[in-house]
């Protein structure tokens, strides 16, 4: 008895240790461990290869493509135009430097064949030919290298003013339409030219000439900066050579078109009121406010011989 009731508490012990579990109890639903591993979140490194990219972002991508693209297309448009104008630019410059170095030549000429011609006999009538000669040719270049070429060079206007083509006020005094106003105006210098250069020198000839090309081309702007803009040409430096023969021998007779008498008073009186009317004008084919700065510069030369100034 007594070593029965020793090996029941044992036998008491091992009955309290659960039994394990049958497996084909849980066959079809799921274990503890099943269920924490469905609730707990995937680790980064242990997603499978078909949930890598969802196929929301390939769209975004594709649909940026675009856009990229269109900024490129835009940048290489900007590019573009940069290079338009740096080529404007250079296209410009070329014009002036090109500009420069005929006006430089230009003025060479003309001290050279001066101090050439200023001591000899032939000097007043070689002035008055070299001046001649030098619009024939300007004529003859501007007919050649087009309208563009002597509208940019050749003409003075507000636009070539603004734009610094600043020759156009002495270059302008080498300008004409056409042949008739070419004829016109170197008859009429070649007979006065002569008597100025033959009475003051060729280089007092020369000056007035310049003088009154920049001073007319000053009026005309001043008139085109109130009036409608318009080009102008070489008529200034001719009116102001005509004008000083004008002032200075009033009585003498002048011959209108060759063959009409008129005292030179009456002449020049009759060429300011016509130049007057052409400024109320306005709009008219002759620049009427170059004409009176050559006509001023002529008054000017004429009170200086006087000793009024």
């Amino acid at each position: 008895m007594p070593m029965r009731r020793r090996l029941l508490p044992v036998l008491a012990i091992r009955r309290a240790v659960p039994e394990p579990r049958p497996h084909c109890r849980f066959l079809h639903s799921p274990s503890l461990l099943d269920a924490v591993a469905a609730s707990a979140p995937p680790s980064p490194n242990l997603l499978s290869r078909s949930s890598a990219v969802p196929p929301t972002s390939a769209g975004a991508v594709v649909a940026a493509a675009p856009t990229a693209a269109e900024r490129a297309a835009d940048y290489l448009e900007l590019a573009a135009d940069y290079l338009d104008s740096a080529a404007d630019y250079l296209e410009r410059a070329a014009d002036y430097l090109e500009c420069a170095g005929t006006l430089l030549q230009g003025v060479g000429v003309l001290l050279s064949v001066w101090l050439r011609w200023r001591s000899t006999p032939e000097g007043p009538d070689g002035m008055v030919l070299m001046l001649v000669g030098a619009n024939v040719a300007a004529f003859v270049l501007c007919c050649l290298a087009g309208p563009r070429f002597t509208m940019d060079h050749f003409t003075t206007s507000l636009d070539n003013f603004k734009s610094g083509r600043l020759h156009t006020l002495l270059t302008g005094a080498f300008c004409h339409i056409d042949v008739n106003h070419l004829l016109k105006n170197m008859g009429s210098f070649y007979f006065f030219g002569s008597s100025i250069a033959g009475m003051f020198g060729p280089a007092f000839l020369l000056k007035l000439y310049v003088s009154g090309a920049v001073t007319g081309s000053a009026f005309f702007l001043a008139e085109m900066a109130c009036l409608a803009p318009r080009e102008e040409g070489a008529s200034a430096a001719v009116r102001a050579t005509i004008f000083l023969e004008i002032f200075l021998y009033p009585k003498r007779i002048l011959y209108l078109h060759f063959f009409i008498p008129a005292p030179a008073a009456i002449v020049g009186a009759g060429f300011i009121a016509a130049d007057l009317w052409r400024v109320k004008k306005g709009r008219s084919g002759v620049a009427g406010s170059a004409h009176l700065g050559g006509t001023f510069v002529a008054a000017l030369v004429w009170a200086k011989l006087k000793g009024w100034i």
